[in-house]
């Protein structure tokens, strides 16, 4: 089998990072085409052998990037595209329908009550939503959540599956040498109380939350945000109107996954993510989408100040190079994993702190909440307030230290097991026809 995997970007993001988890474990030749912003996880795809296409699309109405696409869906001569994230859902089906390609599979990553990737659902989105939908044979779900939501919606039952989100257990294990080589690396006393942050720089995480709780907290309680996006710079004033400035350290984007062996030249007689022709690859290929044309990953180059010009910390990542260490490491320096995030689809950084045997506080969940509770006895709900969590954090500190080991509801995410469903929802594309859809008209949105 042969598959096209068409997606929005490739900057560090869950469902970026999970796509290149994903091809490591899929038994098929696979490709990827990135409409916008080949970044650092196109580097890693190509350093993993796969071969990745910019497409170089300008924005959400550049209607010419359609019949680029659907001639990259027909010169491939592939078996079945599979698209993720709205944008390239909603291209890579009309694309692959213009391409002659009728197995279609879409994975739907960040559905959730009022919002899908940022954008809140209105009844435009919905209904282009719809549309697309109906060009392809299923829509795939990560968690029994999104398919509730995909149905109330107006996505027929029988063309939803659910495939969750996977992980690989092994890699996000604790290390105790990791856990004092991070420290050290990163300016942490081996003794402060590191409560992480992981996710998307964006308002819909709420990380502001966690800034209030620290002025709450002692002295020896630090805040460690692992990720990158457009509300970094609200959060570093947020940090210091609240006197923690110096207690917030911002870690940048940090792929967990290692590079693998050196891409293979590519039959063109190139190498790595292919940009539209005449163009050479950039240091850092921007996103048309955002204002300043950067997508923001990492930290600026050079040598890092011990503080930021606002008084924020800022690591000194040059030991391990601009990407610093990777988030496993970063799992096991943290002491305690919070994810204020109300909605989720997923809540991925839950499960992976699970894997590293953190104890977890956290708003939205879907991967636990659809499990039962004593698949992962130290994740415990707290509500989106800082004062909540403050005091559920003051108590994870009381407790002290807890033996580092991954709960069931870690394991229970295999990324090997995603990969086997995903065969089968493969499988069942490929060799049935398409149901038809039922009319959107009188479905009210959830």
């Amino acid at each position: 089998m042969k598959a096209l995997h068409i997606i929005t970007g490739l900057g560090v993001g869950g469902a970026e990072q999970q796509l290149r988890l994903l091809l490591r474990h899929l038994p098929v030749e696979s490709e990827v085409v990135t409409l916008t912003n080949p970044g650092p996880v196109a580097d890693g795809l190509a350093a993993d052998g796969v071969r990745v296409t910019h497409l170089g699309m300008a924005g959400n109405r550049d209607l010419a990037a359609l019949p680029r696409l659907a001639r990259i869906v027909r010169r491939g001569r592939y078996d079945l595209v599979h698209t993720h994230l709205y944008r390239a859902c909603l291209y890579g089906r009309i694309a692959a329908r213009l391409a002659g390609v009728r197995a279609v599979v879409a994975t739907e990553h960040s559905l959730g009550d009022s919002q899908m990737e940022g954008r809140p659902l209105t009844a435009g989105v919905r209904a282009l939503y719809l549309l697309g939908e109906r060009l392809g044979r299923c829509t795939v779900a990560v968690s029994p959540t999104v398919a509730g939501r995909l149905a109330r919606w107006g996505v027929p039952e029988p063309r939803i599956a659910v495939v969750p989100n996977g992980i690989d257990v092994t890699r996000f294990a604790y290390d105790p040498d990791a856990r004092r080589r991070t420290r050290a690396h990163l300016g942490l006393p081996a003794d402060a109380f590191v409560i992480g942050g992981v996710g998307r720089l964006v308002p819909g995480k709420r990380f502001d939350v966690l800034i209030r709780a620290l002025a709450e907290l002692p002295a020896d309680c630090v805040l460690l945000l692992v990720g990158g996006g457009p509300e970094e710079p609200a959060l570093r004033r947020a940090a210091r109107a609240a006197g923690v400035a110096e207690r917030v350290l911002f870690a940048g984007e940090s792929p967990y996954l290692p590079d693998g062996p050196p891409s293979p030249d590519l039959p063109d007689g190139s190498s790595g993510p292919r940009l539209p022709d005449g163009q050479s690859p950039p240091d850092s290929a921007p996103d048309a989408d955002l204002p300043d044309g950067s997508y923001g990953h990492g930290l600026p180059d050079g040598p890092a100040t011990p503080n930021g010009a606002d008084g924020s910390r800022v690591p000194d990542l040059s030991a391990d190079g601009p990407s610093g260490p990777g988030l496993p490491a970063l799992a096991s320096a943290m002491d305690v994993l919070a994810a204020p995030s109300p909605e989720e689809a997923f809540g991925l950084a839950v499960v992976e702190a699970l894997a590293a045997g953190l104890p977890v506080r956290y708003t939205s969940c879907p991967a636990l909440e659809d499990l039962p509770p004593e698949a992962a006895p130290d994740a415990v709900r707290v509500p989106c307030d800082a004062g909540a969590y403050a005091r559920a954090l003051a108590e994870v500190r009381a407790a002290g230290p807890g033996p580092r080991t991954a709960p069931e509801a870690a394991r229970h995410y295999s990324i090997t097991r995603s990969a086997a469903r995903l065969m089968d929802v493969y499988a069942a594309a490929l060799a049935r026809p398409v149901p038809p859809p039922r009319s959107p008209q009188g479905v009210s949105p959830s």
